[in-house]
């Protein structure tokens, strides 16, 4: 009875990290983050658009490289960061992901096509 229980304790666990970190693919082009959470991001200023998220440090689709950044906060489809000392603030759902798939250790989200940090192409969200 115990292996039963700890085999469900495990599989719970499993799945909920599963879920929490469900990568970025075309079909699936939202990154999850919560408050708190460090990301990659492009540091070139509101005014840029492409706007990059990564899990993996590089250069960001414009070209420029990508900085540790930290979650402020979450609210919807959008995320406040602390970029660079500065807040701003980035979608969480791409128009471009990076083409790895779904075991893609990189995670990326851009607004614009380009490169993702693997080196991969970004390719369109669906």
């Amino acid at each position: 009875m115990k292996e039963l229980v700890s085999g469900f304790a495990f599989f719970a666990v499993l799945m909920l990290a599963t879920s929490a970190f469900a990568a970025v693919t075309p079909e699936n082009p939202k990154m999850v983050l919560k408050a708190g959470d460090e990301v990659y991001a492009c540091a070139c200023g509101p005014s840029c658009p492409c706007k990059t998220l990564s899990r993996q440090g590089g250069k960001c689709s414009c070209g420029v490289p990508l900085v540790k950044s930290k979650v402020v906060k979450v609210e919807g489809d959008t995320a406040v960061l602390l970029v660079n000392g500065k807040e701003e603030t980035f979608p969480l759902v791409g128009k471009y992901v990076c083409g790895c798939g779904k075991d893609c250790p990189c995670d990326t989200i851009s607004q614009t096509p380009g490169k993702c940090p693997c080196g991969k192409d970004l390719v369109p969200a669906k």
